[in-house]
C-alpha cells in the first residue's frame, strides 16, 4: 500500500490529478487508514497508469471512463475499443485542420506586418476588427503577397 504522495510519484500523476479522478468515479475512492490517509495499492496504481496513458493520447475523461470499463471487461469486443479509438482521430484530425488553419491565418498576417517602428500593424487591426480567423484570405492572390498596402 502507498500513499498518495508515493503514488502520484510511482504513477507520474500529480496528487491533485488523483484526487480529482477518484471525485469524478474514474478512480475508486480511496481506502483510508486510521488517520484518514488515502492508500494505494497495485490496482489503483495499474489505473492510474491507465489513465494517464489516455490523457496523453487526448482522450478525454468521458472517454477515459468508457475505456477503463472495456479495460475491465476481459470479455469485450475489440470492435468496441478499435471503434472508441478511431473516433477520438476523426477528433483530433478535425483540431488539426483548425491549427493549421489558424497557424496559416497568422503566418499570413506576421507576413503582412512591417515590423518597424510604424504603427500600423494588420496583425493587431485583424484582432481589433473582430472578423472570424477563417474568413481571413489566407492565400495571396498570383504575383501578389495578399497583404492589403494602405
Amino acid at each position: 500500500m502507498m500513499n498518495i504522495g508515493q503514488a502520484a510519484k510511482a504513477t507520474q500523476v500529480s496528487a491533485k490529478m488523483i484526487r480529482h479522478y477518484e471525485s469524478v468515479g474514474l478512480l475508486p475512492e480511496a481506502r483510508r487508514t486510521d488517520a484518514g490517509y488515502r492508500q494505494y495499492d497495485d490496482k489503483d496504481l495499474a489505473t492510474l497508469r491507465f489513465i494517464r496513458q489516455s490523457r496523453d493520447l487526448g482522450f478525454s475523461l468521458e472517454q477515459i471512463r468508457e475505456l477503463l470499463g472495456l479495460w475491465h471487461n476481459r470479455r469485450r469486443p475489440s470492435r468496441q475499443v478499435k471503434a472508441l479509438a478511431q473516433a477520438h482521430i476523426a477528433e483530433l484530425d478535425s483540431k488539426l485542420a483548425e491549427l493549421q488553419a489558424m497557424k496559416a491565418t497568422l503566418a499570413h498576417l506576421v507576413q503582412c506586418c512591417h515590423g518597424d517602428d510604424r504603427p500600423d500593424c494588420p496583425i493587431i487591426d485583424t484582432l481589433a476588427s473582430g472578423t472570424p480567423p477563417g474568413a481571413l484570405n489566407s492565400a495571396p492572390a498570383a504575383g501578389s503577397n495578399g497583404c492589403h498596402e494602405p
